[in-house]
């Protein structure tokens, strides 16, 4: 798995902070973008997350690149729809050459054997998928046989606002490994961007109890003290 910060925001905290205190401000937002002292942008930072006034964090977006998962993932992924998504198109890619598949830490964890079995299924699955091809059926109806462990690429666009709720759910210990590995990785690119916004950013443990009940990892709750930031 390959993940990468294709652009951001530039300097996404002052742009949120600028676009939140417009909303009492008697001049405009570019003045305010350029004058606002940074102890005031923390300010209002602080108060934006502590009162759950998020709106102002959807002024700030980041794009990522992700190359090496599984079909199975991005259908985890594209669940988040306040997002804008472009994937490698099984409709009008042709796999000519032999594919890559993602294989799961539990199936290399059982074993040689239970690996080489996984890859002749999906190997299986992917022949059958040729041998459609070469009969001359259309690549969007021959996909129909390949399996969810086929690698794909996708670029995925979130506003910060929805990029937390992301972390909140995918950074979970409960998260499916794949798109947890992926959510991990996207939360460190993106942390330095804007680190007092990011500081607690992650699983919901990191910000308040476990909401899961039962189902709870009992990994313990430890707040951040923004009032150190």
């Amino acid at each position: 798995m390959q993940v990468t910060l294709l652009f951001n925001t530039p300097d996404p905290e002052r742009a949120i902070a600028a676009a939140a205190r417009l909303c009492y401000a008697p001049v405009g937002g570019a003045e305010l973008l350029e004058t606002m002292p940074g102890d005031e942008v923390k300010k209002i930072l602080r108060i934006l997350l502590t009162s759950g006034h998020l709106s102002a964090l959807e002024h700030a977006s980041y794009t990522f690149a992700l190359d090496g998962i599984s079909r199975a993932m991005t259908h985890q992924l594209v669940r988040h729809r306040i997002a804008s998504y472009n994937q490698q198109s099984q409709r009008y890619v042709r796999y000519e050459d032999e594919p890559e598949f993602i294989i799961p830490p539990q199936v290399k964890a059982a074993g040689a054997d239970t690996e080489a079995a996984y890859l002749q299924h999906c190997n299986a699955a992917f022949a059958s998928y040729r041998d459609l091809i070469d009969k001359g059926v259309a690549a969007e109806d021959a996909r129909y046989l390949l399996p969810n462990a086929m690698e794909t690429k996708i670029v995925v666009t979130m506003n910060m606002r929805e990029l937390l709720h992301f972390f909140s759910l995918r950074c979970c210990r409960r998260a499916q490994w794949e798109i947890r590995a992926a959510a991990d990785r996207m939360l460190e690119l993106a942390a330095p961007t804007a680190p007092y916004i990011f500081a607690d950013a992650g699983a919901v443990c990191r910000r308040t109890f476990c909401p899961e009940g039962t189902m709870t990892c009992g990994r313990p709750f430890a707040r951040i003290d923004r009032s150190e930031l």
